[in-house]
């Protein structure tokens, strides 16, 4: 008897997926629970487990394809060797067929093979540079953009092999060095997000300086106590996420966000880390940080950094963030404007720490600074509150003791 796999429930107000990977191919033996695709929301990558056991009959929907909830993504038949009884016939890996023009139709990728149907293009007809002289895409995208390529060409060849989905021509052809990629749905979600950002919110920035030479004495002296005691190292993130929290208490408008004609106040304090991955930036979130220790944040913030470099993060563990901490620092930036994570009200941006001479005392002496910025929505933070905020958190990493007692 036949199974079919579908799209699960991907979350909270996500209806849509990309098929990214398929990790088994047509007449591979597969085993129940076992991983047999990735699926690319908006939001994360996850795997999709095989329903029962048995033999991968059909691939429905090709990597790159977009798919909803519930959609079919393939076909799982008996373990008894056929795999025609419930899908159309599919012609195993093994034994290749020919197009017209000689051109291995299944050595193409997946993603290679639906852009060639789709632009109803001859394959023998495109220079390949892949191995053995196969077909990759770029060399089809490529070939798409290329300026002997026309609207004439391609709407000839569709009417020869009609795909039903019209065929976009980008506004101008692509250069001899350059490549088109579509984006990921991703990116495409961050994009929008951000723009979102920018069109809801009364975006203001204010900025501070912070003398990091306490933070910069506890950390050298206590670094390797820290380490064997907790199995983390002390990073400079804690301390701001502890800052914050003090000053979130003093300022809740930073912590709180609008609903309709409504400001929703938050008592509870869950922070998201932006973390930079190969696919993007995404935020997961430390929940209820307010009752973490040092090390517990120290500890949370590695564990989400290596889920989100890995594609392991959760829904639920991108979900519901009070306020967000972003460190640019890391790859060296100096100052920078960050953008609200929205529905949010409030982001911090750190920055790279500088050895700078500051008059102190009415001498100059070289200290290590950093600037630091407050991005708001002034729909629901004043000028006052934001500026407050920014000092409390500088008097919080100049005097870390301040944090020990949410002074």
């Amino acid at each position: 008897m036949a199974t079919e796999i579908k799209v699960p429930v991907l979350g909270e107000s996500i209806s849509e997926a990309t098929v990214t990977t398929w990790l088994k191919s047509v007449g591979d033996a597969v085993a129940a629970d076992e991983p047999i695709l990735e699926l690319e929301t908006d939001k994360v990558t996850m795997e999709v487990n095989a329903p029962a056991s048995g033999t991968l009959t059909d691939i429905v929907a090709d990597s790159g394809t977009d798919v909803e909830v519930g959609a079919l993504l393939g076909m799982i038949g008996e373990a008894t060797g056929d795999v025609t009884a419930s899908a159309p016939p599919t012609l195993p890996q093994s034994s290749p067929v020919l197009d017209r023009a000689g051109v291995d139709d299944a050595a193409m990728p997946p993603s290679v093979r639906k852009l060639v149907d789709e632009n109803g293009l001859d394959p023998s007809t495109i220079p390949a540079t892949g191995k053995d002289g196969r077909l990759t895409k770029g060399d089809v995208l490529a070939f798409l953009n290329s300026p002997g390529v026309s609207s004439l060409t391609l709407n000839s060849q569709t009417s020869a092999e009609p795909s039903g989905e019209i065929v976009q021509i980008p506004s101008r052809p692509a250069g001899p060095r350059e490549e088109r990629v579509k984006m990921t749905r991703l990116r495409h979600r961050i994009a929008e997000r951000l723009k979102d950002a920018q069109d809801t919110a009364a975006m203001l920035t204010t900025f501070n300086e912070v003398d990091m030479s306490a933070v910069v004495e506890l950390r050298s002296q206590y670094r390797d106590i820290f380490d064997k005691a907790h199995g983390v190292r002390l990073g400079f993130m804690s301390f701001f996420v502890k800052s914050c929290i003090v000053a979130l208490r003093e300022f809740p408008a930073v912590n709180a966000e609008i609903d309709g004609d409504e400001l929703v106040y938050k008592n509870h304090y869950d922070i998201g880390v932006a973390v930079g991955t190969e696919n993007g930036l995404v935020v997961p979130v430390l929940r209820d940080a307010d009752q973490m220790s040092f090390a517990g944040v120290e500890q949370g913030i590695r564990e989400l950094g290596l889920k989100a470099r890995d594609g392991k993060l959760t829904m639920e563990e991108m979900m519901g963030g009070t306020f967000t901490i972003t460190n640019g620092g890391i790859y060296g930036s100096m100052l920078s404007t960050p953008i609200l994570n929205m529905p949010q009200s409030g982001i911090l941006g750190m920055h790279n720490i500088v050895e700078r001479p500051m008059a102190v005392n009415g001498e100059v002496v070289i200290r290590p600074m950093m600037y630091v910025a407050l991005s708001y929505d002034h729909r629901i933070i004043d000028g006052r509150e934001a500026v407050s905020f920014l000092v409390r958190v500088k008097e919080c990493i100049e005097d870390p003791q301040r944090i020990m007692l949410d002074m």
